[in-house]
Parts: C-alpha cells; structure tokens; sequence
C-alpha cells in the first residue's frame, strides 16, 4: 500500500465520523490502525484511535470511547505533538463531561490552555476558557464563570484570521454568568449587542442557545409571557438539528412557565409535546444500544479476521507470536509451565503433487478440524504456516505436554480421507518443547526449541515425537 492511499483512508475515516456515519468510520478506523501497525504509520494509529473514540462518544459507548483514548494516548507519549496531545485533550475533556466528572474535565481543559498558549492555538484555548466558564455556571460558580468568559474573549480576539462566531460563544456564557449573578443590565446589553450583528442567522445551534438564554432572562424577572415565547423561539430552532436531550430541557422550562402563568391550555400542549419527546428519546436511545451493539459484533468479526487464518478458522502466525509473548513475560516471575507443540504433516508435498492443491487444503482442513476439537482449557492452536501448527498449553508439565502430544498423534492417525475412490491415512511429525521455568521469555525462543525437536523427529522417521531434550517417546 503507498502513502497516498493510507492518506485517502485517514481523510475517509474523518470523514465518515464528520458526517454522522459512525459505525462506518469505526470499522474504518479499525482498518486504518491495522494498515497502520503493518506500516509503522503512527499518525494513522493516532487518527485511527482519535476517531474511533470520537465515534464511540457519539453513539454513548463510553467504556470503548475511553478504551480508544487510552490506546491514543500510549502512542501518543511515544509519537504525537502538540496538537495531537490537543486533540487527545479535546476528546477527553468529552468524556469526562459526559460523565459528570468536572474536576478531571477542568484539570483537562487546565492542560488544553497551557498546551494551546503554547502552541499559539487561540481559538482552542478560548473554546477551552468558554468549557471552563460552563463548568462553573453549572456548579453556581458564578464569578469565576465570568472571569474564564473575560479571559476566553481575550483569547478569541487573539485569533487569526478573526472570527466573530467564536468571540460570540464565549460571550454567550458571559453574559449567562451576569444573569447568574442577577446583573440583569448588564447580561441584557451583551444579548441586544450579540442579536444586533445578524451573524447568529448563520449559526443556528449558537442562535438556539441565545434564545435559551434570553427565555432565562426573562424568568429570573418574572416575565414569564416572555420567557415562554423565548423558550418557544429555541425550541423551533433546536427541532431543526434534532438535540433530543437540549429540547427535553426546553420542554420542561416551558411546562414551568405554564404552570407560574396559570396557563392550563398552553401547558395541555406542552405536555402532549413533552410526552412525544420522550417517546422519541427512549426510541434513540434503544436504536443507540442496538448500534452499539452491532458495532461490537462487526468489531469482533474484524479482529477474528484478523487473528486466524484463512483457509483453517485456528489462529494465525501474527496473533500466535504476540500472544504467546505475553503470555510467557506474564508467567516470567511465576515460573509457571508453558509446553510448546510443534508438528507438521508427513509427506505433505505427495498430498499436493499427485492429488492437487484442493485436496491438500482438505487434509490441512481435516488435520486442523480434529485437533481444533481436542483443545481444553489454557490451551489453544495455531497455524503458523503451510502444513505447519502449533499448539500451546498454559500450567502443564513437559510431561503433561508429550501425553498431549500422543493424544493428538493417534487421533490423526485415526483420520482417514478419501481421493479418487481410495482412502488415505494421515500421520504427523512432533516436536515438544517448554519454557524451561520461566527462563524462556519469547514465541520465538520457545518455537525454536520445539522447531529443533521436529526438526530431530523428521530425521529420525515419520509419525515420531521428540522433546527438546531428544528423547524418544
């Protein structure tokens, strides 16, 4: 694969999470991290993670969405910069607001500031004081909310090339923190000023969240007429993007108002609505568990596709070396047993020459298929290439390894498959090997021993088994 089409899965990835196609920019995340370990493209981990996560945020997983941020972050330490760790913090910030979490949602947002100063982000460190500055209204906190808002409007002008939306976001929360504060004059001249410009008609989520604010100024004096038709204003405009959970608090602002104005019709209404709202959430949010879990299952099938080979359904070489590896640094200090068997079909080459290619895949098959079915506990096979397979026992002696191995010799020569109207028995080749009490720290150390104990079986005759140490069973 060139740069140029890993560039191209990188842009469709985005893409896809941009557009609202989640499930589509997991899997091709999930591709994209698999092309880019295969490559050593670390900037495509990174995407591939950074969206994944993203993705899984949007569709309420968040157990995989910090799964995802997580693996981010280990490669970041050792490849990102500056703005990947700004991304990373971005993310992150998500997460920890979704789950109500506002101290490690500040402490992010902190390190956001100090990374985006530094890096001469303005519009990221004004976004992050305006976070910070709704953090604090949340928690009532309502001085420290307009000190973060004064310091996110310094910032937003600091940007290049100037942008009006984003000094208006910021001054949104400011004028919501004097509300806070019952500085009525002063919230309300910020609103008439942001209303003047006409740039909200461009941005309908930011002129949604003006009239929000303009319904809570007119509550807090008791203007309720007004406060409702403000709300009524938000609500229409929030119905045309479809924030399910900003229009049930809409919703249950204006059933408040209802009631303070005595309105029993208008609250008749309102009820009705409110009850289809959350009709219409509770079928989102089934339609969302369903999505997360047909992610899940496709990520499954993925990543099994991934780990076994083709032709048998056992595991593949790839997944056998890094597995193994871990397993036996895991066990390194234990000096629990790890038994390596390693075994090959004898005259496999006469199989494919006189019969076809076909009919060798159908003994490989066959062979696969029955030890497949002898497998118990802690141990698992592989194929590792060609005629070739390697099974692996976690806890059990050298001993309980050569007793393995005779049970899988004799039931292979049990085996019988049929060519041409004649029957053919199969016999295999063994070698056995350990890991000598925690001493032998790598597949590919532990293959090497059983490989020498093959290697000895095949010049000693077929249908043999030998251990590592050469002796004859």
């Amino acid at each position: 694969m060139k740069l140029e089409e890993l560039k191209l899965l990188q842009q469709r990835v985005t893409s896809l999470r941009a557009e609202g196609k989640y499930k589509d920019a997991i899997e091709s995340s999930q591709e994209l991290l698999k092309l880019g370990l295969a490559f050593n493209d670390f900037k495509s981990v990174l995407i591939a993670h950074l969206n994944k996560a993203a993705s899984f945020y949007c569709i309420g997983d968040i157990e995989a969405a910090f799964h995802s941020i997580d693996a981010y972050s280990e490669v970041c330490l050792q490849y990102g910069d500056d703005v990947d760790w700004l991304s990373f913090y971005n993310v992150r910030f998500l997460l920890y607001e979704f789950q109500k979490d506002y101290k490690k949602a500040e402490e992010t947002l902190h390190r956001t500031i100090e990374l985006g100063e530094k890096t001469l982000k303005y519009n990221i460190v004004s976004n992050a004081y305006s976070n910070l500055s709704h953090l604090y209204i949340v928690d009532e906190n309502f001085d420290q909310a307009l000190e973060m808002a004064k310091l996110g409007l310094e910032m937003a002008k600091l940007h290049q090339p100037k942008s009006e939306i984003l000094e208006i976001r910021v001054v949104l929360n400011m004028a919501k923190a004097y509300i806070g504060l019952h500085k009525f004059v002063e919230s309300r001249r910020i609103m008439d000023e942001i209303i003047r410009t006409n740039i909200l008609d461009s941005f309908i989520r930011e002129k949604s969240q003006y009239f929000h604010l303009l319904g809570l100024w007119h509550t807090k004096l008791e203007l309720f007429e007004d406060a409702f038709n403000a709300y009524t204003i938000s609500k229409q405009l929030v119905e045309s993007y479809n924030d399910l959970y900003l229009l049930k608090n809409i919703q249950e602002e204006r059933m408040k108002l209802c009631e303070l104005m005595k309105d029993i019709q208008k609250g008749y209404i309102v009820q009705k609505e409110y009850i289809k709202l959350l009709e219409d959430i509770n079928e989102r949010e089934v339609a969302l568990t369903a999505l997360k879990l047909e992610v899940k299952h496709s990520l499954r099938t993925i990543e099994k596709k991934a780990n076994t080979d083709f032709l048998t359904g056992v595991y593949n070489r790839n997944y056998l070396e890094s597995k193994v590896s871990e397993l036996l640094n895991n066990v390194t200090n234990k000096q629990e047993n790890i038994v390596c068997i390693l075994f090959d079909i004898d005259d496999f080459k006469l199989y494919n020459d006189e019969h076809g290619h076909l009919f060798g895949d159908e003994v490989i098959k066959l062979v696969s298929k029955t030890c497949e079915g002898l497998m118990q506990k802690d141990e698992m096979i592989g194929r590792f290439g060609g005629d070739e397979f390697v099974i692996i026992t976690k806890g059990r002696s050298l001993e309980e390894g050569k007793n393995k191995a005779i049970q899988i010799a004799e039931a292979i020569r049990n085996l019988e498959i049929k060519s041409s109207g004649k029957s053919y028995s199969i016999t295999i080749s063994m070698g056995v090997a350990d890991n000598q009490k925690g001493k032998i720290t790598s597949f590919q150390e532990l293959f090497h021993l059983a490989d020498m104990a093959l290697y000895e079986a095949k010049k000693r005759g077929k249908d043999q088994i030998y251990v590592n140490s050469q002796s004859k069973i």
